[in-house]
């Protein structure tokens, strides 16, 4: 039998307009959230714990009512759908596999239900398990995989379905750390071969960055930003997105603006000559990535003394510069919130 490999999916868009979920107590779990995805697009949910965002991802499948705001997938208002008429597949955090089938039998399963051909079925499960590297592994059941293939094969029973639109919920969460780069990686591909709009959501930042086209940050239920990663971690909107985005953590510390230069610690920095602060005479909150620092005698750049956390040698003094456009070229740079990151103290 003559196995194809699957083709590109039919995608579909997502609009959310002023989509809201308020709990029973008056708990606010989403609050007036608009956003807009594009067909093929892959876009990340990120936010701490109790932010909101598995509750859009579960609004957006139809299992959580919608207590104000609309849903569109494409251009049909599927607020009032219910999930099966929504043509949407789910990655669930648990596999959710049934322990008594094997492979074959749980990816086909949803389309048995269906009521689709079993040629049909057996052409499909074959194609995405050739796709996801589970061809030798169709005669297993659950309890002889390993955590990656469990997760493959929940991934895979939502693709044989040929949904236009996956819907991802922290799917990585129970793998160790090495098998979720390798997954993530496995994501990213396979995204590229079959486009189709997918919603995932996490609470690692760092996956966030690597996943997505575009990322939103939602903090208690409210939209902070939406953009590309770039954007995010060179021009967070506000100090939370700031601080959230990055790792280590962006520090911050309190400085004064005035004359065209910023000073702080004891340090003065000359501003960007077209920057929108030069001609401010203002307390600020300063922002410095801790990959901001590099190694020291660099002329014009500020001198600071770094001590490491869990210091395993001598504090290293190092240098740091600000991240402006339009610098010329060898001088110091000039001030903006982030700052441009290189890694300090070893």
């Amino acid at each position: 039998m003559m196995v194809t490999q699957p083709a590109p999916l039919p995608a579909a868009g997502i609009r959310l307009d002023k989509l809201g979920k308020r709990f029973r107590g008056g708990v606010d779990a989403v609050a007036d959230l608009d956003l807009a995805v594009a067909p093929g697009e892959f876009i990340v949910l990120v936010g701490p714990s109790g932010c909101g965002k598995s509750t859009v991802l579960r609004m957006i499948a139809g299992l959580e009512e919608v207590t104000s705001g609309r849903v569109f997938l494409g251009d049909v208002d599927v607020t009032n759908e219910l999930p099966q008429r929504r043509d949407v597949a789910m990655v669930f955090q648990s596999y959710a596999l049934y322990p008594r089938m094997t492979v074959h039998k749980n990816m086909a399963f949803g389309l048995r239900m269906r009521g689709t051909p079993r040629v049909e079925r057996d052409r499909r499960v074959l194609a995405v398990a050739r796709t996801l590297g589970l061809e030798p592994l169709l005669g297993r059941r659950p309890a002889a995989l390993s955590g990656g293939q469990r997760q493959r094969v929940a991934m895979g029973r939502a693709i044989v379905r040929e949904p236009r639109v996956f819907l991802m919920d922290e799917p990585l969460s129970n793998l160790d750390a090495k098998l979720r780069v390798t997954v993530r990686a496995q994501l990213t591909l396979l995204h590229q071969r079959l486009g189709v709009t997918t919603v995932y959501v996490t609470h690692d930042q760092v996956e966030a960055m690597t996943l997505g086209q575009r990322v939103a940050v939602l903090r208690d239920g409210r939209l902070q930003q939406f953009d590309t990663p770039r954007a995010l971690f060179r021009d967070p909107v506000n100090l939370f997105v700031a601080a959230f985005i990055g790792s280590p953590a962006m520090n911050f510390v309190t400085a004064a603006v005035a004359g065209g230069r910023v000073r702080f610690a004891g340090h003065s920095v000359p501003l960007a000559p077209d920057g929108p602060l030069v001609a401010a005479d203002r307390p600020v909150l300063l922002g410095v990535r801790p990959t901001a620092f590099g190694p020291p005698g660099i002329a014009g750049w500020p001198q600071l003394t770094v001590t490491p956390a869990a210091p395993r040698s001598p504090p290293a003094r190092s240098t740091t510069r600000c991240s402006c456009p339009k610098s010329a070229p060898g001088s110091p740079s000039g001030c903006r919130p982030t700052w441009r990151s290189r890694s300090a103290s070893r």
